[in-house]
């Protein structure tokens, strides 16, 4: 494992700029590594999500932030991606069509690409199984999955440096993930979660991305600190 010359081991995190990354990334910090944070422009109708992923990892000490662009535009099939395609403002049955096709798959691979240059084997991501919308690349058996193709499709994997994701936050409650970033610090008012924020990052507070984030601060006990439109 290669270590930074703080002698900290190395990390690449996943920083979409929203609550969960942010909780994520302060929990790496904790356990002592040097943090490489990761955000992606894939054309996302909340764009001001990668403002505040600067924003938290500046904050957070982050070694280094970088925003790869990406055009995920061009498939659709998404509200995030599709301005045709209005945000749903109510409960959904079933994958809800904020569901971007092969988001996370896309940004574990360039996050498996930056860890291995790095020789950093270890990926953060603030996946969530527990208070999440029903996308099917936040389980735990994706994760396990990805862990075991990045193993076998990687120099660093085949000579015997095994990757771990950290998903520290998968079986965790919305309020109780809003617990532990107070207790680590985060700042929750640099962050943006909703999935139609506006051009200043101020939420609409009625898509499913809001509800879960005003419900876990209510559960939580704890002030919810977001701008609203």
């Amino acid at each position: 494992m290669n270590m930074a010359q703080t002698g900290k081991p190395r990390a690449v995190v996943l920083l979409s700029g929203g609550l969960d990354s942010a909780t994520v990334l302060a929990m790496a910090h904790e356990r002592g590594f040097e943090v490489y944070a990761l955000s992606f422009d894939y054309g996302q109708r909340h764009r001001s999500e990668l403002f505040a992923s600067a924003r938290v990892a500046q904050a957070r000490g982050a070694k280094e932030h970088r925003v790869v662009k990406l055009d995920l535009t061009g498939w659709g099939g998404s509200a995030l991606t599709d301005n045709n395609i209005a945000v749903p403002t109510g409960p959904t049955v079933g994958v809800p069509i904020t569901y971007v096709p092969a988001r996370n798959t896309i940004f574990l691979s360039l996050a498996l690409a930056w860890a291995e240059t790095l020789g950093a084997p270890n990926i953060f991501a603030g996946m969530n199984a527990v208070d999440y919308s029903g996308y099917p690349d936040c389980r735990p058996d994706y994760i396990a999955a990805y862990q075991a193709m990045a193993r076998l499709a990687t120099r660093a994997g085949i000579e015997g440096e095994q990757l771990v994701i950290h998903t520290p936050i998968i079986h965790m409650s919305k309020a109780d993930i809003v617990r532990e970033g107070t207790r680590l610090g985060v700042d929750y008012a640099l962050t943006v979660s909703c999935y139609q924020a506006d051009a200043d990052g101020r939420a609409c507070g009625v898509c499913d991305s809001c509800r879960l984030r005003k419900d876990g601060f209510f559960a939580a006990g704890l002030t919810d600190p977001t701008r609203y439109a």
